[in-house]
Formats: structure tokens, C-alpha cells, sequence
């Protein structure tokens, strides 16, 4: 570990109090944001999306299962896939045991991808996650949202230099570059008053973090994220880490 300030308990109480103090505002701060977000005006969705699910094919009513609320991570798993995406795959480590808590919260949460409905319930099984997984392949149901790109336009990125995460995980899903980043990731959530879809929030990228709770741990050692553009990504599936 790389040389570092060392203080008494003193001077380590005087600085803690003072980022306490910066800490508390950006609780304010997101406190005020996740209002905005609940003020975003409400988008129908008039598309008629279908849906393979284990009870057979449903619309996007269906899914929500009962309650007012849904929220479905876009998984990228994409039909040459043979695994999922293992970023993907550390925030549904997340996602899986939040599920009974929204439940209960008039909220249902579940995956959504584009591979075929058994293999994503055989990499479920896999991963022994408890929720539900949805194929939206058979409707434009991510390419609506922006989580599907065709490779004419992604031409410009494809033609460049792959970054080496991005050429690591399309390996570890078993599949090529191009195949990889035609799929993204994202959250969207919906709101059905009426017998009406509303769309209300979408997001992805860094937008997603909140759901990758390692990296909110991390930002708490003293190594923090440890990460590095010229480093393979050290992200895995959780069955694949070498343990000691």
C-alpha cells in the first residue's frame, strides 16, 4: 500500500467532522434529486411490447404483477450471448434480495434481456438469484429505450481501438466485440394508473451504480476502487473468483 498521511486521533477526529460535514450535504443533495425525480412528467407507452416469461407470454401490464410500480434492469445478455454480462451479473447480485422489500412496497422489480427465455433462467439458476427474468427479444422493447445499437451504428467505435474491458467481457460472455456493445444496460420504471403504462424514469451507465453496492463499500477503504483504464477490469461473475 502506498505511503500515507499519519495523524493522532486528534488531528483523524478534526478532519472527520469537517467531511462528516460535506457527506451530510450530499445527502441533502441526492435527497433533493430523487424528489426531482419523482416530478419528472409521465411518458404512455403505446407500444404493445410482448414478453417470454415462465407463465407464458405477457405485455407490459402483465409484469407488473398486481402493484402500481415496476422497475426492469436491462440485463445485457443478448441472443449470441452464452453468458451474462458479468457487470451485469454484480448488480443483479444486488438487485435479486431487494426484491421481497419492494414487494412490499407496491414495487415489482425484475431482469429483462434479449437472449432467449431458457437460457437466461438456465444462467439464473447458475447464479441462484431469486427473481424474475423476462426475454423482450421478440419486440423493440430495448431498442426503444437505447439499450440496442446496430453495428452500422456503432461503426465508429467498432472500426477504433476496443478497449480492453470491453474486449475481456465480450470473451467472458461468449461472444465478439460487436455482439457485446449492441446490448447496454438500464434501468427504466413504469407506473400503471388507470389500466395506463406510464413511463416515468430512465437511466444507465454511471446512472447505474447505485445497484453495484461493492463499489459504495470501496469508496470507504483506503485502497478505494483501485481501478485503472490500463487494467484488465476485475469485475466476475461471483461463482468465478479465485478464493484463497
Amino acid at each position: 500500500m502506498a505511503e500515507h498521511r499519519i495523524a493522532t486521533q486528534e488531528e483523524w477526529k478534526a478532519e472527520r467532522e469537517a467531511l462528516l460535514k460535506e457527506e451530510k450535504e450530499l445527502t441533502h443533495r441526492s435527497d433533493e434529486l430523487a424528489g426531482k425525480r419523482r416530478d419528472l412528467p409521465w411518458v404512455a407507452v403505446e407500444e404493445d411490447y410482448r414478453f417470454e416469461t415462465e407463465d407464458g407470454t405477457k405485455t407490459l401490464a402483465d409484469l407488473f404483477d398486481g402493484r402500481s410500480q415496476l422497475l426492469v434492469y436491462h440485463f445485457m445478455f443478448g441472443p449470441p450471448y452464452e453468458s451474462g454480462c458479468p457487470v451485469c451479473s454484480s448488480i443483479a447480485d444486488t438487485l435479486a434480495p431487494q426484491v421481497p422489500h419492494l414487494k412490499a412496497r407496491d414495487t415489482t422489480l425484475l431482469l429483462a434481456s434479449r437472449a432467449p427465455l431458457a437460457k437466461l433462467i438456465g444462467f439464473r439458476q447458475r447464479m441462484g438469484w431469486d427473481i424474475d427474468w423476462v426475454s423482450s427479444g421478440g419486440s423493440d422493447f430495448n431498442r426503444d429505450l437505447g439499450f440496442l445499437h446496430t453495428e452500422e451504428e456503432l461503426k465508429p467505435f467498432l472500426e477504433g481501438e476496443i478497449p480492453a474491458t470491453v474486449e475481456q467481457n465480450a470473451r467472458m460472455c461468449g461472444t465478439d466485440a460487436a455482439g457485446y456493445v449492441t446490448e447496454g444496460p438500464g434501468l427504466s420504471a413504469y407506473s400503471l394508473s388507470d389500466g395506463t403504462v406510464y413511463r416515468t424514469y430512465v437511466s444507465t451507465a454511471r446512472g447505474l451504480e447505485f445497484a453495484m453496492a461493492y463499489y459504495g463499500l470501496l469508496d470507504r477503504t483506503p485502497k478505494g476502487r483501485d481501478e485503472s483504464g490500463t487494467r484488465p477490469h476485475w469485475v466476475r461473475r461471483h461463482d468465478e473468483y479465485e478464493t484463497g
